[in-house]
């Protein structure tokens, strides 16, 4: 059985989401970011983590792509175009989303307050509406951002969604919304959060 390390409220939310997915039973080990219980798993302290067997798993997105790969589920096979375009999409989001809301989120609390510069802020929503457009298009009339099925960049976009409503993030375009919310509906998602 796997062993996730972190909050439901946090990256590792889309492992949870993940194996949810998956049907994989787990156990969750509370842990915040920083905390005693985080660096038995990641000297830096960092969540997630995810124990398998005698490996311990850092970073939500590799956690994710193991699992998938493990698995051989949520994903296009290694070694193929069609993964490649995964994994293009999947760099995508963490760098046009993912990373814009975390510097957003060190500027607003995660930083001692004297190495905060909130005047970033606005650029930072004003860069995210954007690219939150531009994949707006990349989904165009797809019901998953990769075709027909989910696949890891759907969990990974969701979470940066849901996080930046919760950011106070500009509001997103309909169709990204709507994608949105059929995903946070599914019952992989919903036994995730009611973790």
């Amino acid at each position: 059985m796997y062993r996730a390390i972190g909050t439901v409220k946090s990256r590792a939310f889309r492992v949870l989401w993940m194996l949810e997915e998956l049907g994989q039973d787990y156990d969750l080990i509370a842990a915040a970011p920083r905390s005693d219980e985080a660096r038995k798993y990641n000297p830096l302290g960092k969540i997630p983590a995810l124990v398998d067997g005698d490996g311990v798993l850092t970073d939500s997105v590799a956690i994710m792509t193991y699992l998938a790969d493990k698995h051989g589920a949520l994903t296009a096979p290694a070694g193929t175009p069609a993964r490649t375009q995964q994994d293009a999409m999947t760099l995508w989001l963490i760098d046009e989303m993912d990373a814009l809301l975390w510097t957003a989120a060190k500027h607003s609390f995660a930083l001692p307050e004297a190495m905060r510069v909130p005047d970033i802020i606005p650029a930072l929503h004003k860069e995210f509406a954007r690219n939150a457009e531009g994949l707006t298009k990349r989904l165009g009339d797809q019901e998953f951002l990769m075709g027909d099925a989910i696949s890891v960049p759907d969990l990974l976009a969701v979470h940066c969604l849901g996080w930046s409503f919760g950011a106070g993030f500009p509001a997103l375009p309909d169709p990204l919304k709507a994608y949105s919310k059929r995903l946070r509906a599914r019952p992989a998602f919903r036994a995730a959060a009611a973790r």
